[in-house]
């Protein structure tokens, strides 16, 4: 066992993730278990510059684990990218008594949270985003819940698709990574499914499919986008133009964002939030928690933010396959 402490900070950062309120409350009633005081940090590491905190107890954080949205609320913090910003956040924990401070975030987060580590505060990061693209780990909290957000709504884009005949592009999110875009392209039964790390800009040759499925019978064409590919609604214009075939546009945007968390979400929220409060209380220090080949694991902070992921080359394998 580690020294003993008796406070503990958590905060949400960055963009929001279904799921974040579950990990929170297991955070809290984890550690008020185990007699730990918890300062909850609003609006993420704007709140920690600002001193915008609230006491934290097993009360204050039921009835939040079916809601969307992060109740700490969150928000970019420019100042605190800083060298000045973040000395200034180190300082807080200490003036506040923290001792260890959760993390609830993506990548950006984990940026912000090693550099709280190299001046010497204890940080434990919880991987909270929608994008699934924390190397470290092979799930992310908010992920399950974006991708059935966004496949019921494909499926409703398919209907009316299918009643006009028309070929519809719709764009999810991920900026940088094509995961949500992958799962929904599978689930869905898309025609084409577009990826940031794959996509060749090649519009002949999604014209192609489209005319080819349309003379095999096919009445209606659906492209998945992820964001990171983007110009759909240009795509689409040049599309129609080269096919013929009526093409329109449908962006989802942050609608993934939000709802109820699924139940595997919640779950695995859950885990991993007590799963953070665990290492603290048995010592260790400045850690990533993450789920590997079906079990909770921790990495070291910088071996965690040093490593590379790609999407699974079997599962690109299949959706290609799938596409016909």
């Amino acid at each position: 066992m580690g020294r003993k402490i008796s406070t503990i900070g958590v905060l949400t950062s960055g963009g929001d993730a279904p799921g974040m309120n579950a990990a929170v409350r297991a955070v809290v009633r984890t550690a008020t278990a185990h007699g730990l005081r918890v300062i909850g940090v609003r609006k993420g590491y704007n709140g920690l510059l600002d001193e915008d905190y609230i006491e934290l107890d097993a009360k204050s954080v039921a009835e939040i684990i079916n809601r969307g949205g992060t109740f700490l609320y969150t928000a970019r913090s420019p100042r605190f990218m800083t060298e000045q910003g973040q000395q200034q956040g180190a300082d807080m924990c200490r003036k506040h008594g923290i001792e260890a401070l959760i993390v609830i975030g993506g990548d950006g987060s984990y940026r912000g949270a090693q550099k709280l580590a190299s001046l010497g505060i204890n940080t434990i990061g919880v991987p909270g985003t929608i994008d699934l693209d924390i190397a470290c780990t092979d799930y992310t909290i908010g992920f399950d819940t974006a991708v059935n957000t966004a496949m019921s709504a494909i499926d409703k884009v398919r209907d009316t698709s299918t009643s006009h005949e028309r070929c519809s592009i719709i764009e999810v999110m991920g900026r940088h990574a094509g995961y949500i875009a992958l799962s929904c392209g599978i689930a869905n039964g898309a025609e084409d499914i577009l990826l940031p790390e794959f996509y060749d800009y090649d519009e002949e040759k999604l014209a192609r499919h489209i005319i080819d499925t349309r003379k095999k019978g096919k009445r209606h064409h659906i492209i998945v986008n992820a964001e990171g590919v983007g110009h759909s609604t240009s795509m689409a214009r040049r599309l129609q133009a080269a096919t013929g075939v009526t093409t329109r546009t449908t962006v989802l945007g942050y609608v993934q964002r939000g709802g109820s968390p699924t139940a595997r979400d919640r779950v695995m929220a859950s885990m991993m939030g007590s799963y953070a409060v665990d290492l603290i209380l048995k010592g260790a220090r400045n850690r990533i928690v993450s789920w590997r080949n079906g079990t909770y694991v921790d990495y070291d902070i910088d071996e965690a933010l040093a490593m590379q992921k790609e999407i699974d080359s079997y599962e690109i394998r299949v959706s290609k396959a799938l596409c016909r």
